[in-house]
């Protein structure tokens, strides 16, 4: 177990609570709230006639939703005043004709309010994606213009959530939530300027049951908000320990600890039910509570426009309108808290996503920034000083030279820098101090570009993408031939194993590459970067967990690959540099020591304790070899 903690509120949302759940949810906050949407707005201005077009429309489509009541209880009225005149003997009984131009103007208006609705999300789809397809660009610029420095202090899933959870919640909401608050709002004033329309005096009857609405969901709210919040976090703290027991359930199996993990479970799913037991029953409990009071007021309504009718002061179609209008009068106000809720988190998002690209990208090259052409591969380190953070550096009056065709290991304990060491010379980080040059150039001096397209790569961590073997090959020199692909995987021993596969070079490799074995991926990445043909190599040693054979066949694809050029071999077994140029020994960021293998034992320092610690009883056959 690995203790990590995760964000309350960011993992997997609880499920649904009721129609009304959402009023008693925890509700995530911008910290900069006006600012973010002040920002966001701005993504929506070069859409700004687009919007007012979907603002009229959903204004239009409400109103004739709004009105289509009262012309159903005008249809009413009709119909009961053309039967009580048949049944007293006076007039000519129901008005037909007036009725059937009613209904025809109700359909009329039930298409036009649904076409409305109909182009009003058609357009705001447009808009919405369109606007989080340029945010989306946006932050892929931006994270391909970061330093390494900000992925190293941040986890993978925490940037993805910024670009696809984020992101996609703001694509929602500008989708579905802004023309139903847009919908909600009109509707709540066209409700009640129909209801005062019709009877001022059962409108006051209506509205004195919202404040009774109001209270009796902010003393749910109360109650509800701290379970919700205990539901959130006891739901991520459940998911984390599910992942990480099927993450690693060999190991829970080897050591036995299945029974421990069964506990913890069971402890903590102990604890969720007890949470989501009361925040579900609290937010259950709004509607019924809600269909109570609006009950009540239909009663109310109900009878005060029956008393209303026998005075006639209204007519019984306004009484049916009327009731139509205060069973929706509610559901606006609802909608609304419901989408200020959904908009509050949204802007949380916003900010998140805003916050990623306002961080400082790389310092660009200097205007006058030299391109390396040719690069012979030397390699100078001259009183190099950096750190990571303020403070004490990591290194102080680091000093070597490589010449081109040589090379270097660079040994040393976990954290002594070596990859510092490689970091500085790809220029993923500056310099505090000093100087790095390749060439004769300092590498500040140099476009970023050319500085890295002069080195390869083959990590320890093979990195292959999900596409052929023969796209992941290529990826090491753009616009490579057919033959250039093959020839690489040949020189690094890689074409049999790749022949022997059913589809060969067009075998498709999964997102994690585990359809072919480590080995098989170590070899594909020298492959590859034999395709770049680079003039300097960064090597971190990759053997320790293959077999015997597929170790040679990497040894002698590596010593392909070294030939002829600049090589910086990360080591950790140490007989694997015997025959290096230069051997830099690291501990704690300096360069302890340096020189040949035979030199450094003789010299019986650092290095040789090293390589005693892994080669008991080796010392004396390799000082005689």
């Amino acid at each position: 177990m690995n203790g990590r903690q995760r964000e309350p509120g960011r993992g997997v949302r609880p499920g649904p609570g009721g129609p009304h759940a959402g009023l008693v949810r925890p509700v995530e906050r911008a910290r900069d709230f006006r600012g973010t949407v002040r920002r966001l707005v701005r993504y929506l201005l070069p859409r700004r006639r687009h919007i007012a077009l979907v603002v009229l429309l959903a204004v239009m489509s409400t109103l004739f939703g709004v009105i289509s009541p009262r012309l159903l209880g005008n249809a009413t009225t009709l119909l009961y005043q053309g039967m009580v005149q048949r049944a007293r003997g006076v007039g000519g009984g129901v008005d037909f004709a007036a009725l059937q131009r009613i209904i025809f103007l109700l359909l009329v208006l039930y298409v036009a309010s649904s076409l409305f609705t109909y182009l009003q999300q058609f357009i705001m789809a447009g808009i919405a994606q369109r606007t989080v397809a340029r945010m989306r660009e946006e932050v892929s610029r931006r994270l391909s213009r970061l330093p390494l420095s900000y992925f190293d202090a941040r986890t993978h899933g925490e940037i993805l959530s910024r670009v696809t959870n984020d992101i996609d919640t703001i694509a929602s909401t500008l989708q579905q939530s802004l023309t139903q608050l847009i919908s909600a709002l009109v509707s709540l004033v066209g409700v009640l300027v129909m209801m005062v329309s019709i009877s001022p005096l059962l409108t006051m009857v209506a509205v004195v049951t919202l404040p009774v609405t109001v209270l009796v969901t902010r003393w749910v709210a109360a109650r509800s908000q701290k379970y919700y919040a205990g539901q959130q976090r006891e739901l991520g703290e459940l998911n984390g320990h599910v992942e990480e027991m099927l993450g690693g359930h060999r190991v829970v199996k080897a050591f036995g600890r299945e029974a421990d993990s069964l506990a913890r479970f069971e402890a903590i799913n102990h604890r969720l039910f007890g949470v989501a037991w009361k925040a579900q029953f609290m937010s259950g409990t709004i509607m019924p509570l809600m269909m109570l009071i609006g009950n009540v007021g239909y009663v109310l309504v109900s009878v005060g426009g029956a008393i209303l009718v026998t005075r006639q002061a209204i007519t019984i179609g306004d009484v049916q309108a009327f009731i139509q209008y205060s069973r929706h009068f509610t559901h606006p106000i609802t909608q609304t808290a419901n989408i200020a809720n959904i908009i509050q988190s949204t802007v949380a998002a916003a900010e998140r996503v805003f916050e990623l690209l306002d961080e400082r990208e790389e310092a660009p090259d200097p205007a006058d920034a030299l391109r390396l052409q040719d690069p012979r591969g030397d390699v100078r380190f001259e009183h190099v000083r950096f750190g990571y953070q303020p403070g004490p550096p990591l290194m102080e009056d680091l000093n070597f030279e490589v010449r081109a065709g040589q090379t270097v290991a660079i040994v040393g304990p976990t954290g002594a820098g070596k990859t510092t060491l490689v970091n500085l010379l790809m220029r993923f980080y500056e310099v505090d101090g000093g100087r790095i040059t390749v060439d004769g150039f300092d590498i500040r001096r140099l476009t970023r570009e050319s500085l890295r397209q002069a080195f390869g790569m083959v990590l320890q961590d093979a990195w292959l993408f999900n596409g052929t073997i023969r796209d992941n090959i290529a990826y090491g020199r753009q616009g490579a031939g057919e033959e250039e692909v093959v020839r690489a995987a040949v020189a690094a021993r890689a074409d049999h194993f790749i022949r022997t596969l059913p589809e060969g070079y067009d075998t498709v490799l999964n997102e994690e590459a585990s359809n072919i074995s480590q080995g098989q991926k170590q070899l594909l990445t020298i492959a590859r970067a034999l395709l770049a043909d680079p003039a300097i190599l960064i090597l971190d040693e990759a053997t320790s967990s293959v077999d015997t054979r597929t170790e040679l066949l990497i040894q002698q694809a590596t010593a392909e690959l070294m030939r002829g050029r600049t090589s910086f071999v990360i080591a950790h077994r140490l007989s694997t540099i015997r025959h290096a140029d230069l051997i830099l020994v690291m501990n704690q960021g300096t360069i302890v020591e340096q020189g040949t293998h035979a030199g450094l034992l003789e010299k019986g320092g650092f290095y040789a304790q090293l390589y005693r610690s892994q080669f008991t009883g080796s010392l004396a056959a390799d000082q005689a070899g």
